[in-house]
């Protein structure tokens, strides 16, 4: 249909002009030309019509979300620390399930306590608003909030909602008409027209994740929301913009349909993410390290690191190695490395071939699952109810729901420092997210509410001895009044 509409418009601007004598000698001529004129109308109205029939059939599974409560921020200055600050978000979702299933992107709902939902339905002609659109608004609750893919799914209470299909993203082309859905600055029920840029943008080199790039144009607000084909099905959830200015220029990226729908099932089925790896890092091989290094090739993957106590350790892994294949499958960089791990589930033996000096070793390495203890902590805290004023902390108890999160305890109770969210009253290092609390001042303490009753019965000018375990060490934190 382009094809035809370039051509046609072509057609238009380049007719002659013909007195009525010329155009009554060439009659034939002219009917040709006036239908050619007449097809690209009938092209653009085409055009124009399917774009309007899809947007009609895609906005309905679209939805406005609004999260407010308390994200997780990283202090600069300290690697070690984070806090708590609040948030009010709002951003875009697709309903991927006639039972409530939502998917939208992490940050979006990252640290929110509360979650809106904004269904967009059409009222028939008959009903009392004469076939205008309205809005419903409902209650979401978080499932999950992935950090590493940076996809969440909620569900609300309803059935027989529209629902939009994944795509199979591995299909997509560079040039393909693609439509981008969302609520941008907060307007809702947006749409917006482009084309694929990119089927596999990757950001940063050493990283695995990739990216569909679009020119369609994406703003603030339209995390979340679907890129559609002409079809009508997701290929990917709209993420985040390449810009200088802070709003639309033409480079916006998208998730993958394929990574959601991966994403999608483990949540729904298993209740969680998988995130596999066999403990190193590794990154791509250029010509400058080549020659930095002495390295015998220009391209390809070396291991960076090996994580002391991990599979790759155990195994005899080594910095410095060049990684030449996974399963006997070539590795080019890192996404393929990545890529080819994925496909091992947990506890399965990844066969590792590597280059160390002229030595060509195969080893084979157990794969495990990733944990992110720290995020899944600040997952579970609610800052009403978990905020500890006097040590600037949130804070949970320790039971059986925390204890699988974290390693080895010397004690099964006590309590866990989920965040910094404040200096708190004293000085000193206070205690540090991942930190369990086990005494004050020599008396223990079971439970977030015990640990407040001990810190209720001291006064603010005396110090306090906190005992605590910190990363399988035991540690006295000292604070000090402020004087």
């Amino acid at each position: 249909m382009l094809g035809s509409l370039a051509l046609s418009l072509g057609v238009l601007v380049m007719l002659p002009s013909l007195s009525p004598t010329e155009a009554q000698s060439n009659k034939d001529s002219g009917q040709t030309k006036h239908a050619i004129v007449d097809n690209g109308v009938d092209s653009l109205e085409q055009l124009s019509t399917s774009m309007e029939l899809l947007s009609k059939r895609v906005s309905p599974s679209v939805v406005q979300i609004f999260s407010t409560g308390y994200g997780l921020d990283t202090d600069p200055e300290r690697n070690d620390t984070s806090s708590f600050s609040r948030r009010a978000i709002s951003g875009s979702g697709i309903i991927i399930a006639s039972d409530g299933w939502i998917v939208t992107n992490a940050h979006v709902v990252q640290g929110g306590r509360s979650i809106r939902v904004r269904l967009h339905q059409e009222d028939d002609l008959s009903a009392s608003q004469n076939g205008r659109s309205r809005h419903v608004l409902l209650e979401a609750k978080l499932i999950l909030a992935d950090r590493d893919t940076d996809l969440a799914f909620l569900k609300v209470e309803a059935t027989g909602l529209p629902t939009l299909e994944l795509s199979d993203s591995s299909d997509l082309k560079q040039g393909q008409l693609v439509l981008a859905f969302g609520s941008p600055l907060g307007l809702d029920n947006s749409v917006t027209m482009g084309v694929v840029s990119s089927v596999a943008r990757q950001l940063d080199p050493d990283s695995p994740t990739i990216y569909i790039q679009t020119d369609a144009a994406i703003n603030p607000g339209n995390s979340g929301g679907p890129l559609v084909d002409t079809a009508g099905r997701v290929v990917g959830v709209n993420t985040l913009i390449i810009t200088q200015s802070g709003g639309n220029e033409g480079i916006g990226l998208a998730i993958p349909s394929n990574v959601i729908r991966s994403v999608y099932n483990q949540v729904r089925y298993e209740g969680h993410v998988h995130h596999h790896g066999i403990g190193m890092s590794a990154r791509n091989i250029t010509p400058a390290l080549a020659s930095g290094l002495g390295l015998s090739r220009e391209e390809g993957v070396l291991i960076e690191d090996v994580m002391p106590q991990s599979p790759a350790q155990r195994v005899g892994l080594m910095p410095g190695d060049i990684l030449l294949s996974v399963d006997k499958k070539p590795v080019q960089n890192v996404r393929q490395l990545a890529l080819s791990l994925y496909s091992y589930a947990v506890g399965e033996n990844a066969k590792i071939e590597i280059q160390r000096g002229k030595q060509t070793i195969s080893y084979e390495v157990p794969v495990l699952e990733k944990q992110d203890v720290q995020g899944r902590l600040a997952d579970l805290v609610t800052k009403e109810q978990d905020k500890i004023p006097e040590l600037g902390i949130l804070a949970l108890t320790l039971d059986d729901r925390l204890l699988p999160m974290l390693p080895p305890l010397r004690n099964q109770f006590g309590v866990v420092v989920a965040a910094k969210e404040s200096e708190g009253v004293y000085t000193g290092e206070g205690p540090l997210p991942g930190d369990v609390i086990y005494s004050v001042n020599g008396t223990p303490v079971g439970s977030v509410d015990s640990l407040r009753s001990v810190l209720h019965e001291f006064k603010l000018a005396d110090t306090l001895v906190l005992q605590v375990e910190r990363l399988g060490s035991l540690h006295y934190v000292v604070l000090e009044p402020e004087k």
